[in-house]
């Protein structure tokens, strides 16, 4: 399957879920209970956040040994933490706890996810050839 194969089915593949999903969230979210009680919100959280560690510890492995999926798992890396922060201030509902969230997405999260698209986008210019002569 040649690369331009490749690209087109994806560009066609990833078009039509992202229409198709724009009816689902109108949907959900005019459907949807503002209140929901939950069980294992505790193994939501730890899960999340250890998927979140992995990322980190799979983008400082790739960096390390110049694996040329670097860029991928940069990439991966500042989407979970932009995802993070999303959810951390949208799901406080008391103010101190709320602005608690805000300052870390602000002061930690957010940044952090800026450098990891950095990463991504300037490792991926690069191309793998350059991941190994670094």
């Amino acid at each position: 399957m040649s690369l331009n194969t490749v690209r087109r089915a994806a560009a066609v593949l990833f078009g039509a879920a992202g229409l198709a999903l724009l009816p689902w969230t109108w949907w959900i979210s005019a459907s949807l209970p503002t209140h929901h009680h939950t069980r294992h919100w505790d193994l939501a959280w730890g899960g999340f956040d250890s998927a979140l560690a992995l990322s980190f510890l799979l983008t400082a492995l790739a960096a390390w040994h110049r694996h040329p999926w670097l860029p991928a798992a940069a990439a991966a890396t500042g989407a979970l933490l932009v995802c993070d922060a999303w959810f951390d201030i949208i799901l406080e509902n008391r103010s101190s706890d709320f602005e608690i969230a805000v300052i870390e997405a602000v002061a930690a999260e957010l940044p952090a996810a800026i450098v990891c698209f950095a990463v991504a986008y300037v490792t991926s210019r690069a191309g793998p050839q350059a991941l190994d002569q670094a």
